[in-house]
């Protein structure tokens, strides 16, 4: 199982989905507003709002919600406004790690994240310094039971997708970010639901860790994606599942 495809069964196990549903709203209101601010407010013309408007639908936020939040994002209705920022620093055992953020005070975001590395056996590192062993694909996991391998394939590839892997239990699907899109809605036209859709940063290579030094990671990553300004967390890491079920108990 691929590491990036590991995180989003440790969340899933953990039952993140559920009780974080404020959390996840908070997210998303606040990528509404940036992809607004950046690419406007019509998601016709906005390919990253489109994506955005899809997982805000897809956890059930109320319209009205989702249009104050673009409203924001264009100028129409006041409110906070958010930075971008990308934070790159080292687990144990060297493995890598980027935390996308949105914030509203970048020195309060960067003093917790350090305090997060810190507490957890990481170092924040400096701008650059992990971000090429990553390469950004669009990354669609798709349950083997919900769709038949031969034909989820061809639409895949007619749809402009550039593999399909078996993971596990799921079948992962990466393409290039601008594909996104399309290959997602290629999957839908099936009347196949994906496990998750998103555009993903994913390592060129793993570091496996085991015993202390994966739980640490582990607490680290969960740390991480529980501060109120994290978008996403990645990580270059690679950790058996029994040491998943073992930070579980």
């Amino acid at each position: 199982m691929s590491g990036h495809s590991k995180w989003h069964t440790i969340k899933h196990k953990k039952g993140a989905a559920d009780a974080k549903r404020g959390k996840i709203f908070t997210r998303v209101i606040k990528e509404l507003t940036v992809a607004a601010r950046n690419g406007g407010g019509d998601p016709d013309m906005n390919p990253r709002l489109r994506t955005v408007i899809a997982e805000a639908k897809q956890h059930n936020m109320p319209s009205d919600n989702i249009k104050r939040a673009i409203r924001r994002g264009t100028g129409e209705e006041e409110g906070v406004s958010y930075d971008e920022i990308t934070y790159e620093g080292y687990g144990p055992g060297g493995v890598a790690v980027l935390i996308e953020t949105l914030t509203d005070n970048k020195n309060r975001t960067v003093g917790e994240i350090r305090h997060i590395f810190g507490k957890w056996g990481g170092k924040l590192g400096e701008p650059n310094t992990v971000l090429r062993m990553f390469t950004k694909k669009s990354v669609i996991l798709v349950e083997k039971t919900k769709a038949e391998e031969e034909a989820l394939m061809n639409t895949v590839l007619e749809a402009g997708g550039d593999d399909m892997k078996d993971d596990g239990d799921t079948w992962e699907i990466t393409s290039a970010p601008e594909s996104h899109h399309t290959v997602l809605e290629a999957v839908k036209a099936l009347g196949v639901e994906p496990a998750s859709a998103e555009i993903a940063m994913v390592p060129n290579d793993y570091i496996k860790l085991e015993g202390k030094q994966a739980q640490q990671m582990l607490k680290l990553m969960e740390a991480l994606d529980d501060h109120d300004d994290t978008k996403n967390v990645w990580s270059n890491v690679d950790i058996e599942e029994q040491e998943i079920e073992a930070s579980l108990a």
